[in-house]
């Protein structure tokens, strides 16, 4: 798969399935980092009003790390695994984003071991910063 990847192929990489899912693509991928973006649309889970809900935020930042996790699990011929958020420190959203905007959440790899990541997330709106979080997601425990 080229980059940026969407619609189906995008789903292949993460666990989430409609109307659950809140990244639109994946943007730039390294083992370190991951751009992934998500379109707020009117419908959609967490979005109230006109504008995306802090909690949809946060699902859509927690998601840009699954899609991290799933695709590097694609690279080595892998299913993407399922997993969940173990913390969420330091999380500051200082804007919410509206109905047709499009945000882009920046993923950076600080450790990763055993099953457990843990990330520094950055999400802008065009060059404005609106939410920041240090996150640790875990691999659920699978059955063999």
């Amino acid at each position: 798969m080229s980059l940026p990847i969407i619609g189906d192929s995008l789903l292949k990489l993460i666990p989430q399935r409609p109307p659950i899912v809140m990244v639109s693509s994946l943007e730039e991928y390294d083992e370190q980092r991951l751009v992934a973006s998500f379109q707020v649309e009117e419908g959609k889970l967490f979005v109230d009003d006109c504008s995306l809900a802090e909690s949809g935020l946060l699902e859509h930042m927690a998601q840009s790390v699954a899609l991290h996790t799933g695709y590097s699990f694609y690279l080595r011929h892998e299913d993407a695994p399922t997993g969940y958020i173990g913390a969420i420190q330091k999380a500051e959203i200082m804007s919410l984003p509206n109905i047709g905007d499009t945000v882009y959440s920046e993923v950076l790899i600080r450790q990763e071991f055993m099953g457990v990541t843990l990330v520094d997330i950055t999400t802008r709106l065009a060059d404005k910063v609106i939410a920041t979080a240090k996150m640790k997601t875990v691999i659920a425990a699978t059955d063999t």
